[in-house]
């Protein structure tokens, strides 16, 4: 079948929430969204558009819970072939040849409790799954399953009165066990064995719950497992229930998925057509071709000879001189502007170097938006202003070949302090449909730099000098995967790697818990302080930013001075906490400066 071929060659994107959607263009909760398809087909057509312009592999019928009796509730029942008919048409007519129908089925609980009997589950579903069957689609989905006798029974009945695969998911409203009381570990082996296709999650309480029930269960599991998180837990914000997880930190989610062996990554309560683009961007930037092509160049890279670097370490800048000798280095970070106009950045970075901070950090394209040149402004800044900085090259946008131009004459001009990330995927950030480059990853890109610091290029060639970068990295002690972070650090160290900057740290236990890991590699780790401006940035830190861990005693804290000065006080006073705390653990710190307001960053390193 070639839905079962395409589980097999590799990732599909499903779709997002159809309710939530419905409900955004105006189709209220009281209503049964499933009859849509007949009194209002055109809403449910432009959604699956919406999805499908978002990059879904998988569109799945408006059909969750078109079954006798949901249906019955709304005076409905007999209209369970027509709106099932409906359902499978409108998604057909979308995803043409080049894209799956699911035929979604929901749970018939609330309406039937356990114990369950199995004649009301034949009347519940009958005509439904027939119905889907013949209406062609290319598989079945249960959703949403939390009784998992109910979960097998429904796929015992797809499987007598139909062939077509089933993917069969189930929901955990919290911790590990169903709402049977099965703990997740332990149904692994009955639902492998009910012949489904696929199997895995669905909602629960947002992308990482789902994360860790996909932990429990990797290791047992034989089959593709399926993560469709909701968009998180929504909180009520001023009257409105707000949902926190974005676009992007559902995309960073979903690369995790694929590490560990789920087959198809999508969306459920909450989440959008933006939240599948995103997804489809992390699944076309983890793809077995992108990732080889990546490992090549860098296995060409690695195959250069390892000679000491022509400059020493001290001599490289004034901030390589103070890392050398064991100092305490303090930077602040600076975003560029969207204009044209570095005037205000040049009045902050003066405001800087009076205050005695060794280098002004730049950051390149952050978040995927599109600003003016790092490189352009630390150059400036350099030039002007006469402090040091230490420029984010990223591999998002140029090739090789760009990369390598750009070091050398970013070099020839007077910068020396670089800082490799790999970069967000453009589709997260201002210009969605921009192409990402990557011919390398951040660990290709170091090695790539110290090859031009012994006087080589790419393959190793001679190229009549030699550069004197101190390379940095940036490396995050509270990700998700700190097993995978550690090894990716421990490859960037490998490859040169001199000092690395941390994600914005919250959660001091959590970074000394780190430091004693990373110890053993022995080069000097700069933390990143950033001072919250309010409750509301501080909810957004917490949920919405992909590396970031801000505890929930923070967030009480700053809810007590929601706005205004008084909050930025408050979390001024949370940054200068955090440095005292942290700062005999590490070499440095790097303070950032939220909405440009630089006078902070001497509030919280005691300046003032």
């Amino acid at each position: 079948m070639l839905f079962i071929e395409a589980l097999k060659r590799g990732i599909l994107v499903s779709d997002g929430a159809m309710g939530t959607m419905l409900y955004q263009k105006g189709v209220y909760i009281n209503r049964c969204f499933d009859e849509v398809n007949l009194s209002a087909p055109g809403l449910v057509e432009d959604i699956h558009l919406a999805y499908a312009k978002a990059g879904a592999d998988i569109l799945n019928t408006n059909t969750f819970g078109a079954n006798y009796w949901h249906l019955k509730n709304y005076g409905l029942e007999d209209k369970i072939v027509e709106i099932n008919q409906a359902g499978v048409k409108l998604a057909r007519k979308i995803a043409g040849k080049e894209r799956f129908v699911g035929g979604t089925i929901g749970p018939l609980s609330p309406f039937l409790q356990p114990p369950l009997r199995e004649k009301d589950f034949y009347l519940g579903y009958e005509k439904q799954i027939k119905t889907l069957a013949e209406a062609g689609v290319d598989f079945f989905i249960l959703e949403s399953f939390v009784y998992l006798d109910a979960l097998l029974l429904t796929i015992e009945l797809i499987k007598k009165w139909t062939k077509i695969p089933i993917v069969a998911e189930v929901t955990i409203e919290d911790g590990e066990h169903l709402e049977s009381g099965e703990h997740v570990s332990d149904i692994v082996e009955a639902i492998e064995k009910s012949g489904v296709a696929a199997w895995g999650f669905n909602c629960c309480q947002g992308p990482r719950h789902i994360l860790h029930l996909i932990d429990l269960v990797k290791d047992k599991a034989r089959l593709p497992l399926v993560a469709q998180p909701s968009a998180g837990i929504p909180k009520k914000i001023e009257g409105r229930k707000i949902y926190f997880c974005t676009p992007e930190y559902l995309a960073s989610h979903s690369r995790y998925y694929i590490q560990k062996g789920v087959k198809i990554v999508g969306g459920c309560c909450g989440t959008t057509p933006d939240h599948i683009k995103a997804v489809r961007s992390a699944v076309h930037s983890m793809s077995p071709g992108r990732m080889a092509q990546i490992e090549i160049i860098r296995t060409a890279i690695e195959k250069v000879d390892l000679s000491p670097p022509t400059v020493p370490l001290h001599q490289r800048s004034a901030m390589a001189k103070k890392i050398a000798q064991g100092e305490f280095v303090t930077n602040v970070e600076l975003t560029p502007p969207r204009s044209p106009d570095p005037a205000k950045s040049l009045e902050k970075a003066k405001l800087i170097k009076e205050m005695g901070i060794d280098a002004i950090n730049i950051p390149d394209g952050p978040r995927a938006s599109a600003r003016m040149s790092a490189q352009a402004l630390a150059i400036l800044i350099q030039q002007k202003v006469g402090i040091e900085t230490v420029l984010h090259v990223c591999c998002r946008d140029r090739n090789l070949i760009g990369l390598q131009a750009d070091l050398l004459g970013g070099y020839a001009l007077g910068l020396k302090n670089i800082l490799i990330i790999t970069g967000d995927p453009p589709k997260l950030g201002d210009y969605p449909d921009a192409t990402a480059v990557f011919d390398l990853d951040s660990i290709g890109l170091v090695r790539l730099v110290q090859n031009l610091n012994r006087g080589l290029d790419l393959v190793g060639r001679e190229i009549g000098g030699a550069t004197g970068f101190l390379v940095g990295v940036g490396v995050n002690p509270v990700a998700i995967n700190v097993e995978r972070e550690i090894a990716r650090f421990e490859a960037k160290v490998k490859a040169g790697a001199e000092f690395a900057i941390t994600q914005p740290v919250f959660d001091i236990k959590a970074l000394e818990g780190f430091l004693s890991q990373v110890k053993h590699l022995g080069i000097p780790i700069i933390a990143g302080i950033w001072p919250l401006t309010s409750h509301r940035a501080a909810l957004f830190m917490q949920k919405e930013v992909p590396g970031v861990s801000v505890p929930e005693e923070i967030v009480e804290r700053m809810a007590k001075s929601p706005t205004g000065e008084a909050a930025i006080a408050e979390g001024v006073a949370i940054a200068r906490e955090t440095y005292d705390a942290i700062k005999d653990m590490v070499q440095g710190v790097q303070i950032s400066a939220p909405l440009g307001r630089v006078e902070m960053v001497a509030k919280v390193l005691g300046l003032e």
